[in-house]
């Protein structure tokens, strides 16, 4: 008799949440894109494109209300730091994501014995190319909002909750994160490498 009362009792709680009107969730803020991108632990092309398209668009939205920041905002100065260091973080997450990108694709060396498919790998290492190459408009960016999260004002100011963030900075401004330096060598190889595809492909 118990059993029949509690499936009854189910029964008519699960017609009346069918009944409830579903709230929805409106992606809007810098914030709310920004939370939408995740990394998989095998990252396929489709995954890339995903996570650089909601990054690029959270680069170009209306930041949140300092209330509801990614990080406790209690002065002004905390909110203009914290805005300086997402633009920052959000640029450097969109180079990782090309960086990926164009691993995919990338050919390290061209064997001898790669020469039947020269024009695919040629091809794929174009993609490459410009996956490297775009990574250097994105590197701009982050290194001035971190410049501008580095100027004298913001000395003895440190957003804890979003430390990660802090260390990027700070690694930005000492030269240990050094994008540049990554990509010029990338797309110098990568370029060398084309070249010897497309010469074998000539011979071929």
């Amino acid at each position: 008799m118990k059993k029949i009362f509690l499936r009854t009792v189910f029964s008519v709680l699960l017609v009346f949440y069918g009944l409830t009107p579903a709230f929805s969730y409106m992606v809007k803020y810098k914030e709310d894109y920004y939370k939408l991108y995740h990394v998989h632990y095998q990252q396929y092309p489709d995954d890339c494109m995903e996570n650089i398209y909601w990054l690029e668009k959270a680069v170009k939205a209306d930041f949140c209300n300092p209330l509801y920041a990614m990080s406790r905002i209690e002065t002004e100065k905390d909110w203009e730091k914290y805005r300086y260091l997402f633009m920052m973080h959000v640029n450097l997450k969109i180079i990782e994501q090309y960086l990926r990108l164009g691993r995919i694709y990338d050919k390290k060396v061209a064997h001898f014995y790669d020469a039947p498919w020269s024009e695919v790998y040629v091809e794929e290492l174009q993609k490459t190319l410009s996956c490297y190459q775009t990574c250097r408009m994105y590197w701009q960016e982050a290194k001035l909002w971190a410049e501008k999260a580095n100027t004298g004002s913001f000395k003895f100011l440190y957003l804890t909750d979003i430390q990660y963030w802090e260390d990027e900075r700070e690694r930005i401004a000492t030269g240990d994160l050094d994008y540049e330096k990554t990509l010029n060598r990338e797309i110098t190889r990568v370029k060398k490498v084309i070249a010897e595809f497309e010469k074998m492909g000539k011979k071929y």
